[in-house]
């Protein structure tokens, strides 16, 4: 276990559709090495955050909620960016990831190439913010490949 996880390093997987399973795996298998090593970690698909922020909002549980993410030591965030992502959305993720930054490690894994990532949050100035909470003290791990672990996997069915 490296020492970063500690620390706000947040490591930022991207690669195209077809190794999106191998970014959730590589994700998973760094949160698990920080759960061997006695730290928290915890795994969330983007919409199911925002859906679940939507809740923790109607129900006046979400200063709670985010309390309570805050103290994970791994938090992932994987499909970021795969659908869109609206003004409550921008902001809940701002929240999220300021109460992190410079203190817990934070995963995201996308689909989308960073340098489109601004655009995709679509407001200057919470995208500016959110950036800079995830570029600053990050590592960028572009993953390429011929083809996905799940066709790997039918071919050898198919051959077996």
């Amino acid at each position: 276990m490296c020492a970063e996880c500690n620390t706000s390093i947040k490591p930022r997987l991207r690669g195209p559709p077809r190794r999106d399973h191998f970014k959730a795996y590589l994700a998973c298998a760094l949160a698990h090495q920080a759960y061997r090593a006695g730290l928290s970690a915890w795994y969330v698909r983007a919409p199911r955050l925002f859906e679940e922020f939507s809740l923790c909002h109607a129900d006046g549980t979400f200063r709670k909620r985010l309390a309570a993410i805050a103290k994970i030591s791994v938090v992932i965030i994987d499909d970021f960016a795969i659908s869109p992502i609206g003004p409550r959305e921008r902001n809940d993720l701002l929240e999220l990831l300021d109460d992190r930054v410079g203190s817990r490690a934070s995963i995201l894994t996308s689909q989308l190439p960073i340098e489109h990532w601004h655009e995709y949050l679509n407001e200057p100035t919470l995208a500016d913010a959110i950036m800079d909470r995830l570029i600053h003290c990050s590592h960028k791990i572009h993953l390429q490949g011929k083809e996905s672990m799940r066709e790997r996997a039918s071919k050898k069915t198919a051959k077996g």
